[in-house]
C-alpha cells in the first residue's frame, strides 16, 4: 500500500491498511464513520456503520460492517491481523447527526444519536480510547483518514474543514 493511495469506504462498509493510505468515506448523515489507529505498527481501520444494533438485521447473511454492534470487533479483528495491537488502539469518530426535525422525541427517530452512543459503547467494552469526535449536529459529513500520521479530516458544506 502506498503511502498516498485512496481506499473508499462504502456505506456499511469497513477497510483497513497497515503502513499508508488515506480511507475516506462520504454522505455521513445519521451513518457514524468510526477509525481505529494504531501509531506504532501504523495500521487504521474505518468503518461506515449505519445502525446500532445488529439484533434488528432483517437480511439473509448479515453485512457486519453495518453495524456497530459487528463492524467495530470486526474491524479490530482485521487490523490486528496486519499486526496491530488493541492496547495500543485510538479511535476517532465523525458523524451520527440527526438530520430531520421531529416532533415527537420518540427513540427509533434518534438513529444518528443512538449510533455514536452504540460506537462509544462497542469501544468502551474493547478498552479502546475515543480522542476525538465530530458528532451529533444536523449536517452531513466526509471523511479521511491518513493513515500515515493518523489524521482525521472532517468535512462539511456548512461548517468547512475540521482536523482532529
Amino acid at each position: 500500500m502506498t503511502q498516498g493511495a485512496l481506499i473508499k469506504v462504502g456505506m456499511a462498509d469497513l477497510q483497513v491498511t497497515s503502513g499508508g493510505g488515506v480511507l475516506k468515506t462520504t454522505g455521513l448523515g445519521s451513518c457514524v464513520g468510526v477509525t481505529l489507529y494504531d501509531p506504532k505498527t501504523k495500521t487504521a481501520g474505518m468503518a461506515h456503520i449505519m445502525l446500532p444494533d445488529s439484533s434488528i438485521a432483517r437480511e439473509g447473511v448479515l453485512n457486519k460492517a453495518k453495524y456497530a454492534d459487528t463492524a467495530i470487533p470486526e474491524m479490530v479483528e482485521q487490523m490486528v491481523r496486519l499486526g496491530a495491537s488493541v492496547p495500543r488502539m485510538v479511535a476517532k469518530l465523525a458523524g451520527g447527526a440527526q438530520m430531520f426535525a421531529f416532533n415527537a422525541v420518540h427513540d427509533s427517530m434518534r438513529i444518528g444519536p443512538r449510533n455514536a452512543e452504540a460506537c462509544k459503547e462497542q469501544l468502551m467494552r474493547l478498552a479502546i480510547p475515543v480522542v476525538a469526535e465530530d458528532t451529533g449536529g444536523s449536517v452531513g459529513r466526509t471523511i479521511e483518514f491518513y493513515a500515515d500520521r493518523g489524521l482525521l479530516v472532517v468535512r462539511t458544506v456548512q461548517q468547512g474543514v475540521k482536523e482532529l
